[in-house]
């Protein structure tokens, strides 16, 4: 049987058994899906975040995380100049990053995001990168959208839709954040 812990909010443990899967579960690398703007900013030298991008990037090839994207990523990476275009999308392959598909299902819980206001209609893929993350069961969404997904706002108001619709919520974070947990 597992018990709460009202101390730290969380589950443990309490046979050998259940030790053990626990313990496995915490084992498994972290899952994370990289949204458009780590793309552009790999590449964007004179912007702030672009080494903690480079160096998130580095993480996933050494295997700290498993690194995801989408078809709606590769859709939105077309509309760049073509020599930009090519530099970015070969990311996918050098970093051996994973393409999640957008579907039905992604597609209910993004409406749900834009019919209660977290994203606006006009931004709706903002939405669809945080429903394909959620929908695939990542721990973290990587992005420098700050108006949109990285803010406190969304996080909290996708997850309360996420845990209603059935999902886990998904951290939110910047590469930075991410960059300052791999050297906590």
């Amino acid at each position: 049987m597992i018990v709460e812990s009202a101390v730290h909010g969380f589950r443990r443990p309490d046979s050998e058994p259940e030790r053990i899967m626990y313990e496995n579960r915490m084992k498994t690398t972290p899952k994370i899906y990289l949204e458009t703007t780590l793309f552009n900013y790999y590449f964007d030298q004179d912007r702030a975040a672009h080494a903690d991008t480079v160096k998130l990037f580095k993480a996933i090839a050494a295997g700290k995380y498993e690194g995801f994207t989408s078809d709606t990523v590769l859709d939105e990476l077309k509309e760049a100049p073509d020599e930009k275009r090519v530099a970015m999308v070969a990311l996918v392959e050098k970093y051996r990053i994973e393409i999640l598909l957008f579907n039905e299902e992604v597609e209910k819980l993004a409406n749900a995001y834009t019919s209660e206001g977290i994203i606006p209609r006009k931004y709706e893929k903002d939405g669809i990168h945080i429903a394909v993350a959620t929908v695939n069961d990542m721990d973290f969404i990587a992005s420098l959208n700050f108006r949109h997904i990285v803010n406190a706002k969304t996080a909290r108001m996708t997850h309360a839709v996420n845990i209603r619709q059935g999902y886990r919520p998904v951290k939110i974070v910047s590469p930075t954040e991410m960059m300052k947990n791999e050297n906590a």
